[in-house]
């Protein structure tokens, strides 16, 4: 992932993804810790502009709506506006039946969305972000909730299936079945209270 993902998600393995040159170190993850800090700062690597560079993407899955809020589906968005809020970045626009917001992390374009077309049927928006910005599959990261992992753990992965998760299903067949594209599981293990999972994106 970037190091937009890792600073708020430094917790997960930091070898697993190659990380974005020249954005701002720091972790801002309740279960970040020093060492995994340290290990996504060093691990920059510069990268070149080859013209002008594409955005990173960050998606995070949920459901639109009131009644919805602060279910442990909607963890994705929450990550999301952690993230906007982190680095100043306004989601004010809809955009492919999204609502996305466009920043940089120190000099690196990145775009932001919360799909509102409902859990199911995220891949819509997705696909038609990555298909109208042209933005490479490998600089797209997913982040959705995952019951089978224990409360709050974070599991990043540089692709995948989806494993059973409806969200990620419809994403992987609007991106034609292709499934190499960065994804960041977070635990939300129903044996834990459903309105306690906004520890995970408490900015410290």
């Amino acid at each position: 992932a970037t190091t937009a993902a890792m600073r708020l998600l430094s917790g997960a393995s930091a070898s697993r993804l190659p990380f974005l040159a020249r954005a701002r170190p720091r972790c801002v993850s309740r279960y970040s810790s020093a060492s995994a800090c340290r290990a996504a700062s060093s691990s920059a690597a510069p990268v070149g502009d080859g013209g002008a560079r594409k955005p990173w993407l960050f998606v995070g899955l949920g459901n639109p709506g009131k009644m919805y809020q602060r279910t442990r589906h909607n963890v994705g968005f929450e990550m999301i506006d952690a993230i906007a809020e982190a680095e100043g970045v306004s989601l004010s626009s809809m955009q492919f039946k999204a609502m996305v917001g466009k920043g940089r992390i120190g000099d690196v374009p990145i775009m932001l969305a919360k799909p509102q077309t409902f859990m199911n049927a995220s891949g819509e928006s997705v696909g038609q972000l990555v298909s109208y910005f042209k933005i490479p599959l490998n600089q797209v990261v997913v982040m959705y909730d995952d019951l089978d992992l224990p409360f709050a753990k974070l599991r990043l992965l540089p692709k995948g299936g989806h494993g059973g998760h409806n969200g990620m299903r419809s994403i992987i067949n609007h991106l034609k079945q292709n499934r190499d594209f960065p994804r960041l599981r977070i635990g939300m293990s129903l044996c834990q209270s459903l309105f306690s999972f906004s520890n995970i994106v408490t900015i410290v």
